[in-house]
């Protein structure tokens, strides 16, 4: 691997591992969000432990690390890699991006479960796909109430929109990042999956842990 890729890896792992749910509840509630809720440190914990406005911080600022990871990948793509796809390179900087924000070194590799970083790798990455997935998050919750299953719908749908509604150059490893951090999300919500096959799990508005 070029040394550049390993720069690009080690940036966007980085900025991707910012626990922003975790130090915006820290600076403004005085608490560690690990032990209120359900533990997770995303958007959707902080809304239920922090209010709204923290909880759309974090989201706001989730999406942003995770776009800014991407576009550094394009920015350094065409002078550090010339002979590398751009595309690959801003896979490249996506999946470590959420890597980061699902295992940060910070929180003893204990993070979130990616949805937002994830939407915000893909805004910049395929963003036509990225807002069709989004659609599906806002439809399913908004229908359902559970943000669970909105986030694993939504992320279970981008690689089928980016596969159709992304233009151009299609690379097999760009292809393949995206499936691997769907996966990646729906797999972090796997007690949520449990609990939704129980009849148990919380919908939104609810005061017990998601």
């Amino acid at each position: 691997m070029p040394l550049a890729s390993l720069w690009i890896v080690f940036a966007a792992y980085l900025l991707g591992s910012i626990p922003t749910g975790y130090l915006l509840i820290r600076v403004f509630r005085k608490q560690d969000i690990r032990t209120v809720g359900s533990g997770n440190i995303g958007a959707t914990n902080v809304l239920r432990s922090g209010g709204k406005g923290l909880g759309a911080a974090t989201f706001a600022l989730d999406t942003l690390k995770g776009a800014a990871a991407v576009l550094l990948g394009a920015l350094v793509a065409a002078p550090l890699l010339p002979g590398v796809p751009q595309r690959n390179v801003e896979a490249l900087a996506a999946l470590c991006a959420v890597l980061g924000h699902i295992f940060p070194v910070w929180l003893h590799f204990r993070g979130g479960k990616g949805v937002a970083t994830g939407f915000g790798v893909f805004l910049v990455a395929a963003p036509p796909a990225a807002l069709a997935a989004i659609a599906v998050f806002f439809v399913v919750t908004a229908i359902t109430r559970y943000v669970s299953l909105a986030s694993i719908l939504g992320a279970a749908s981008f690689p089928v929109f980016a596969w159709l509604m992304t233009r151009g150059e299609r690379p097999a490893f760009f292809i393949a990042v995206q499936a691997a951090v769907a996966l990646l999300i729906i797999v972090k919500h796997h007690p949520n999956i449990r609990r939704l096959l129980d009849g148990t799990e919380n919908r939104i508005g609810a005061s017990k842990t998601a």
